[in-house]
């Protein structure tokens, strides 16, 4: 049986847990480590940009995960989880000061919208209005254009819900924004457990019909940040197909097999074992930068989609999710000119992203799951992640 990290205290043995789904049941050792409840949420001063608005760092703590979100673009500075041993390290790449983020062009950890991922020359047609959006990615619009939600500073709130603790983040997105139509008022509820589960829960509602595809951007190293590369990383993907792409990572339409590729992950392997074979959809993305079309569709509830395991430090990750795709990037781009808090540059390869989400550029294709919000209608999906050791 997996010994369960949610409820380590450092220095301290991994409890086994008995655990549903969602994790709601568990030993009773377990229970009485993490029935006391989080640490309240902790606020800090962390900078201010230029037009004078002050940046804030919201610190949460429970059942042995910790998390630190920035009032700006909704990002995830920090994700600390213990290994094998109970001995702590940040498992998400990022910076130690606001400017690196402003200036930043990678996403590290960041809250995206209106829409995850690429649409085709920032163009879509939505009842027979054609909309020209902000185009950041060649001639295309990439995780909502040049100043997506990972740009805004996000009203936040701390709550306590019984053993749980979290953060409401609130960002209104005003008609034509980007080029995107509705005044689109958006929440998403960032929630650690007591057993050490992250949870995000997004909401959307929108005055007019419009195209929504909300996920978080964090990159992932589970041996710690600044380590090294991931490619020892193992991957499982309940995934049987992925989105092929063109020249400008635009998915083609086709909907292809991973099974005798280099994307079969439906049996866990490390990431590198076939990152340089030569597969023409790798040159292309200079290694995975691909959706992959989840075997169970849209589901009412989040179920079991990803793991993702260090072998070295023990540390694992499982995500869950009701949408229908998961994009794999493997950190193609990071080219050595980044530092990370730990004073470390990132190279290629030095951490991955898992993005629950619909398919890339879904507003232009009718074989993938649409995207579209009408006004009476909410918008929302939930993620959770769990580590273990």
């Amino acid at each position: 049986m997996e010994l369960n990290r949610r409820t380590v205290i450092a220095g301290a043995a991994a409890a086994g847990l008995a655990a549903t789904a969602l994790g709601t049941t568990a030993t009773s050792a377990a229970a009485a480590a993490g029935s006391s409840g989080g640490r309240k949420p902790v606020k800090e001063y962390f900078g201010t940009l230029a037009d004078g608005t002050k940046v804030y760092r919201w610190s949460l703590e429970n059942g042995g995960t910790r998390l630190k979100v920035l009032s700006y673009g909704g990002i995830i500075q920090s994700l600390e989880i213990p290994d094998r041993h109970g001995r702590y390290a940040n498992v998400s790449l990022g910076y130690d000061n606001l400017a690196a983020y402003v200036a930043g062009t990678t996403f590290f950890g960041a809250t995206i919208g209106r829409y995850g991922n690429r649409i085709a020359k920032g163009q879509f047609t939505l009842d027979g209005k054609k909309y020209q959006l902000s185009v950041n990615d060649g001639v295309n619009s990439l995780h909502g254009g040049k100043q997506g939600f990972n740009t805004k500073v996000w009203d936040i709130e701390p709550f306590t819900d019984g053993p749980d603790v979290g953060l409401h983040l609130h960002y209104t997105s005003v008609d034509g924004e980007m080029g995107y139509p509705g005044t689109l008022k958006t929440k998403v509820t960032f929630t650690l457990t007591r057993h050490g589960d992250w949870r995000i829960d997004y909401e959307a509602t929108t005055d007019k019909p419009t195209v929504v595809n909300l996920t978080n951007h964090t990159y992932y190293n589970l041996a710690g940040e600044g380590s090294g590369s991931i490619y020892d990383h193992e991957l499982w993907l309940a995934a049987g197909r992925f989105t092929p792409t063109d020249s400008g990572l635009i998915p083609t339409g086709e909907l292809a097999k991973v099974k005798g590729t280099p994307f079969d992950f439906t049996r866990p392997k490390p990431i590198g074992r076939d990152i340089r074979t030569g597969h023409p959809q790798l040159v292309t993305a200079k290694g995975y930068d691909h959706n992959f079309v989840l075997d169970k569709g849209v589901t009412a509830q989040p179920e079991h989609v990803v793991t993702l395991r260090d072998p070295g430090s023990g540390r694992t990750l499982k995500i869950f999710t009701d949408q229908p795709g998961v994009q794999f990037y493997s950190g193609n781009f990071l080219d050595g000119t980044l530092v990370g808090p730990s004073g470390h540059t990132y190279r290629q390869g030095d951490g991955l992203a898992l993005e629950t989400q619909h398919f890339p550029d879904s507003p232009n294709e009718p074989k993938f799951p649409s995207t579209v919000l009408r006004p009476g209608r909410t918008y929302r999906t939930t993620t959770v992640h769990r580590f273990s050791a």
